[in-house]
């Protein structure tokens, strides 16, 4: 606070102060912005959407309908895919690590080099997916779903170096 015997601002020191402020409370409006994970997608039909390369961390697709769907190279950390249907989606090099996946059918999705490990999906339908270099790590299937994936597994994952037949424990 300037006291009475301070002497006036100059204008181009007046114009500098201004123009702080004025950035400064532009940042504020601007930022931090929220990020997908924020985002809740259920109950939605979403037919052929485009997600290729998004983040979707935490995003939230339950009983969504993402039939050809591309979700390739997305970042689906953490996000619940509960009860969702994938069919035909292309799932191809996403995160879906630490992902809820129970009850969703992957049928006839691509889920070449993802990565699943510590997803749940004990009650997931795996019939026609292309999982070659997918990481199941911590994964855990039921025994007739096990099965059918192990009948496909082949590949390495290139992010985690794991064989998809090892992370699937297929004998």
């Amino acid at each position: 606070m300037a006291s009475p015997l301070s002497p006036p601002l100059s204008l181009p020191r007046f114009l500098t102060l201004l123009l702080s402020l004025v950035l400064g409370g532009l940042l504020l409006l601007a930022g931090p912005h929220p990020v997908a994970a924020a985002m809740d997608y259920a109950k939605q039909v979403l037919i052929g959407a485009d997600f290729h390369g998004a983040d979707l961390r935490g995003v939230t697709f339950n009983l969504t309908n993402l039939r050809d769907a591309d979700l390739s190279g997305a970042d689906l950390r953490g996000a619940s895919l509960f009860g969702a249907k994938l069919q035909d989606a292309d799932l191809s090099g996403s995160d879906l690590r630490d992902a809820t996946l129970d009850s969703a059918v992957f049928e006839g999705t691509d889920l070449r080099n993802a990565r699943l490990d510590d997803a749940f999906a004990f009650n997931t339908k795996f019939r026609g997916v292309r999982i070659d270099g997918a990481d199941f790590t911590n994964v855990p299937l039921r025994g007739d779903a096990l099965t059918s994936l192990c009948a496909a597994a082949s590949g390495t994952n290139p992010a985690s170096g794991r064989l998809t037949r090892d992370t699937l424990n297929c004998s």
